[in-house]
């Protein structure tokens, strides 16, 4: 199938014994690394904009982009539950098995959306020297905030039987993300290219897994991992972070957007109140001139 604007060439990994992991690794290999991480129900395509915009010299260098599809997601393999644990934990091992696999052990850029922060602060409680400089989009790495209420859309999924079995029945999630999670209406073609991967029930396992792996208090499988990130995300706070944010994102909302403004004080804050959880197709045009300025400006030779 042809995505739009995905003029890329995936590669894939066995990042565990019979399970592939589909990831691009776009740009020079001597440039500086930066690891972009999607979330749900998303995948690589996200980042579509910001890898063309960082991959050749423009002016200025080129940057290596890195960017996994999670297992389950996107071009991956979609193992079922027998196969595959799909846990926050899971997540965080398989980006570092990556990550080793490319020989990817010096300083790096994070670049993190929805899920993708949890998981990306999650691999970086063993790696914070790695993690040079930050990108955040509408995402988290803490648990939910004590003044805001969880979502019913995701509690819908995350602990309903019957929202489960739409989400897999009919992909409600995918599809329904793909339009609310905007506020510039996306091209029919860009709506197919996100919802595309995840189009039967065996493959819309992730999307509902994740759901079912939010945490919300201790005992919760991700708990432990999310509640470490959260405690020790202002240790991040010396790092250059540019933030870019849709303030129309009813679950990644302000209260997000404030406890990151308030662990990491000094980061740059770019939000958009005509912009929503996809923020990157909202602002895509000037979100990435601005993030790609951000990374010249605050190069990782020498520090």
């Amino acid at each position: 199938m042809h995505f739009p604007d995905y003029p890329f060439a995936p590669q894939r990994f066995e990042v565990r014994p019979g399970i592939a992991m589909s990831y691009l690794d776009e740009g020079p290999r001597e440039g500086e690394v930066v690891v972009m991480l999607h979330g749900n129900p998303s995948w690589s395509y996200y980042w579509r904009h910001l890898v063309l915009g960082l991959r050749e010299p423009a002016p200025g260098k080129a940057y290596r982009c890195i960017v996994p599809d999670h297992v389950g997601m996107g071009l991956s393999d979609k193992p079922d539950d027998a196969r595959y644990r799909y846990t926050l934990q899971s997540r965080v091992d398989d980006l570092g098995a990556l990550l080793d696999h490319l020989g990817i052990d010096g300083p790096l850029t994070l670049a993190v959306h929805d899920w993708g922060g949890m998981i990306g602060f999650g691999w970086a409680l063993s790696h914070a020297a790695q993690v040079r400089r930050l990108i955040l989009t509408n995402t988290a790495a803490f648990p939910l905030p004590a003044e805001k209420s969880m979502p019913w859309q995701l509690t819908f999924g995350r602990d309903l039987a019957l929202g489960g079995a739409l989400i897999r029945a009919f992909n409600l999630f995918a599809a329904g993300a793909s339009r609310i999670g905007v506020a510039r209406r996306m091209p029919a073609d860009v709506r197919r290219a996100y919802v595309a991967p995840y189009d039967s029930w065996a493959h819309r396992i992730a999307t509902l897994r994740f759901m079912q792996d939010i945490p919300l208090r201790a005992g919760d499988p991700a708990w432990a991992l999310v509640e470490a990130a959260g405690r020790r995300l202002p240790e991040f706070a010396d790092r250059p972070a540019f933030i870019g944010w849709g303030l129309q994102d009813f679950v990644f909302d302000h209260h997000c957007l404030d406890t990151f403004r308030r662990a990491l004080p000094n980061a740059r804050v770019q939000a958009y109140a005509d912009a929503a959880h996809y923020v990157l197709e909202d602002k895509h045009e000037a979100l990435v001139p601005m993030m790609r300025a951000f990374l010249d400006a605050h190069p990782l030779t020498g520090e």
